[in-house]
């Protein structure tokens, strides 16, 4: 440590100045600061904030803060009776902006807040940008806390990447921790971490989702933001209980073998007064120029990418999620509005960079470092971009040119293929190319298919009443196109309560509308996508070549007619490929030859039609034999009889 002396032994609250020097105390080392100054400090969270710690022999709380153009920092927290002026904090003597104190006899559970004075005179009453635990909202203070927790997942933890590697089965099943269901007491009531523990693993075991993506947990102050607006970056929402039971939520998915990943958002802040929005009097996390700074879209704040400080809390908040809680892969907000400077903004919003051109280079670099720090030190988890636009790179390696994600959300494919659906079946054959383009371009990036909370929400529906039709139809073409989903190129993506049929638009203060499940169709659809994903995870075919063109070929793309189409999806082994044929019409077509690539049995593995899922059940059969009847460039071919709105997975025997 920089210096140590003897602490005081009075009561903080009353210590004298003299005694308050005496307790003087630091975590940083000149090394520590010298990193932190050029933005390559990954673990600030191991210095910045609130510690419990023991010194000379008394056990205290030392705290430290980032506040480099205040005139004073005083602590002021429920033990100095909110206090303003009885604990002024010391700025270090380095340049560093950095404001320190010991206080001896506080520890976990104490609430604090900055006292903090600009030159410019205002008074601002700040949270901790690194607290580890806050007030539950609508309180705003910081809480002392620690993240130790007696970790029980080291199996799950060595082994990790044979279950996140990007030729292994990735089935993400997203939730809104708040909504996904509620308490059994009152539908206000938020199930808590281990409430979710008892309740969602049995599920995801029931269902074969191979992960789970919970969207920001973050502590935020206003629910209807989803999440999406963070005040506390290092801390779990305390609506559901302490980072402990956070830490056992995911020690408990690790251990029946599902994977965690966090919803992340480095693209934007809210500008609530607790927060980091001007937190030392100046723009000191977000950009000064508003034209760079403002989220339009969110009437937010955009992290300055271009100061070495923030790219070091930024970098080290990711590090600090897959460090101390476990995280097996990290979902990036907003790809998309931190890469270009003219994002939402009209002529005359938005500055140039220094090239001319509007892309934002700082956010660009700052992406490239988070991804390389990530995989330099957890190289078995996986980063994904949510990203919509065709900027190229975005899950190339960094050596390459790229942004160096793992996977990218494909965007194009969720919309192309959502317009197809809702189409009338009968006028799908002038849309054909919309559902067959996405191959043109699916192996250009690491892709994953997201049909996301974005897609049933702001008066767009449920996916269940996108579907044309009456009730059987609906029911069928949702059925169809998970299938088609789950056999195209790409990792996977579901919402919850898309895979019982929710009816209902998702709104974030009402739990999934579980009761569905009395009824047969959405119970069907419920056993169908169970069906689905345990395909998916048992056939190599459909995983092991996602990201490669190698692993899929067209057989038939060209009957827009019958609006039939037929493909293969392939693994290493030639035994492992797969021909799918989906039919895109309630028209039953009897007789209907593909071709096969190889000779002999082939049987159906997941027929979507059937009466256990609420299909028609027209058709039985499960083993076609081949004929040596060359079609559609192939030598051989089968005849099936293809029920209505159905989809058929069929192997080799």
């Amino acid at each position: 440590m920089a210096k140590k002396v003897n602490p005081a032994k009075s009561n903080p609250a009353t210590a004298t100045p003299e005694e308050r020097e005496l307790s003087y105390y630091t975590r940083f080392t000149d090394f520590d600061i010298n990193l932190f100054k050029a933005g390559k400090h990954y673990k600030l969270y191991e210095k910045l904030g609130s510690h419990v710690v023991e010194h000379e022999g008394a056990k205290g709380t030392y705290f430290a803060v980032w506040a480099p153009n205040a005139r004073s920092v005083n602590l002021m927290a429920g033990f100095n009776g909110w206090d303003r002026n009885s604990l002024p904090m010391k700025v270090r003597w380095d340049g560093s902006g950095i404001w320190e104190i010991f206080v001896p006899h506080t520890g976990n559970g104490d609430l604090y807040k900055y006292f903090i004075i600009p030159h410019d005179g205002d008074e601002l009453e700040k949270g901790d940008p690194f607290a580890l635990r806050w007030e539950e909202p609508p309180l705003t203070a910081s809480m002392v806390w620690d993240t130790w927790y007696e970790w029980n997942d080291q199996k799950w933890m060595k082994n990790r990447f044979e279950k996140n590697g990007l030729n292994k089965p990735f089935s993400v099943y997203e939730i809104h921790f708040g909504s996904w269901a509620r308490g059994l007491e009152s539908p206000d009531e938020f199930l808590s971490y281990r409430d979710m523990a008892a309740k969602l693993i049995p599920y995801m075991e029931e269902m074969n989702f191979t992960h789970v993506e919970f969207m920001p947990i973050m502590e935020h102050p206003f629910s209807p933001s989803w999440g999406y607006q963070v005040t506390g970056y290092f801390s779990p929402s305390s609506r559901f209980g302490t980072p402990q039971d956070f830490m056992f939520l995911i020690e408990s998915l690790h251990n029946h073998g599902i994977g965690v990943i966090l919803d992340w958002v480095p693209s934007h802040f809210p500008g609530d007064a607790h927060g980091l929005y001007r937190f030392d009097g100046s723009h000191l996390f977000e950009h000064a120029d508003m034209r760079k700074g403002f989220h339009p879209d969110w009437k937010s704040y955009i992290f300055n990418y271009g100061r070495n400080e923030i790219r070091a809390f930024l970098i080290s908040n990711a590090i600090f999620w897959l460090d101390r809680y476990h995280a097996d892969g990290i979902r990036v907000d907003a790809v998309a509005s931190m890469l270009y400077l003219d994002y939402s903004r009209k002529a005359g919003e938005w500055v140039p960079n220094e090239e001319g051109g509007r892309e934002n280079l700082e956010a660009i670099s700052f992406l490239k470092e988070f991804n390389e720090v990530v995989y330099a030190n957890f190289p078995d988890v996986q980063t994904i971009a949510e990203e919509s636009t065709a900027f190229p790179g975005v899950s190339k390696p960094t050596f390459l040119g790229g942004l160096g994600f793992g996977m990218k959300w494909m965007m194009g494919w969720m919309n192309d293929t959502i317009s197809y659906f809702e189409q009338d079946p009968y006028f799908r054959r002038y849309y054909h190319s919309k559902i067959t383009f996405s191959t043109e371009y699916a192996f250009t990036e690491n892709f994953m298919l997201p049909l996301s909370h974005d897609e049933v929400v702001h008066g767009k529906g449920s996916l269940l009443n996108k579907m044309p039709g009456d009730e059987w139809q609906k029911f069928a073409n949702l059925r169809l196109l998970y299938l088609y989903m789950f056999t195209h190129p790409g990792t996977k993506l579901l919402f919850m309560g898309n895979e019982i049929g929710q009816s209902k638009e998702w709104t974030h203060d009402h739990s999934i509308d579980w009761h569905l499940l009395e009824h047969a169709p959405h119970q069907g659809l419920k056993e169908f996508v169970k069906n689905l994903n345990k395909v998916y995870r048992d056939q190599p075919g459909l995983y092991q070549k996602s990201f490669t063109s190698d692993g899929f070929e067209w057989i038939e793309n060209t009957d827009a007619e019958a609006s039939v189409l037929v493909y293969l999806r392939k693994g290493n082994l030639v035994e492992d490929e797969l021909l799918i044929v989906l039919n895109m019409t309630p028209v039953p077509r009897d007789g209907y030859r593909v071709g096969a690539p190889l000779k002999g049995k082939w049987q159906v593995i997941l027929n979507s039609d059937m009466l256990s899922f609420y299909g028609s059940g027209i058709y039985q059969d499960e083993i076609y034999t081949t004929e040596a009847i060359a079609w559609q460039g192939k030598p051989q071919s089968i005849v099936l009889n293809l029920p209505p709105l159905s989809g058929l997975i069929l192997k080799q025997v």
